[in-house]
C-alpha cells in the first residue's frame, strides 16, 4: 500500500512554478501541466505526458502515462490567479491520483493550493 502524501519538496515546488511562469504570458496565457510522483510521502518528481495546451484548458493524454505507482496525482497551473478548481477540474480529481495542485499567477510559493480527489482543500507541507 502507498505511504499517504504529506509533502512536496520546495525543490519540487520551484520547478512546477517556473514552468507555470514558462508557458504563460500576458499576450498568450497557457496553461502548465504534469503528474506528481512521490516518494515515501513526498512529492519529489513531474511527469510530463502529451497534453494539449491553451489560455483555459490543458488536456493531458493521461492514457499514455506507464504503470506506476509512485504517481500520486497531477499539477496545473491557472493562468487566471485563482488557484481553486473548476467543474473539469474536480473531474479529473476523481479519475486519477489522490492529491493535486493548483498554482496561479503569479506563481510565487504563496499562491498555489492542494487538493483531494473530490477537489476539497487539503494540507502539503513543503519540505527541503
Amino acid at each position: 500500500m502507498p505511504k499517504k502524501v504529506y509533502a512536496i519538496s520546495r525543490k519540487t515546488l520551484r520547478m512546477i512554478l517556473e514552468g507555470s511562469k514558462s508557458v504563460d504570458s500576458p499576450s498568450d496565457p497557457k496553461e502548465f501541466f504534469a503528474v506528481l510522483r512521490a516518494e515515501e510521502g513526498v512529492i519529489t518528481e513531474l511527469l510530463f505526458v502529451p497534453t494539449v495546451f491553451g489560455n483555459v484548458h490543458a488536456i493531458p493524454k493521461l492514457h499514455m502515462l506507464p504503470i506506476d505507482f509512485s504517481v500520486v496525482g497531477t499539477v496545473h497551473s491557472h493562468p487566471s490567479g485563482v488557484y481553486r478548481p473548476s467543474d473539469a477540474d474536480r473531474n479529473l480529481f476523481s479519475h486519477f491520483g489522490r492529491v493535486h495542485i493548483i498554482v496561479g499567477r503569479p506563481y510565487l510559493e504563496t499562491t498555489w493550493a492542494a487538493f483531494d480527489h473530490n477537489g476539497n482543500p487539503r494540507p502539503l507541507d513543503v519540505v527541503t
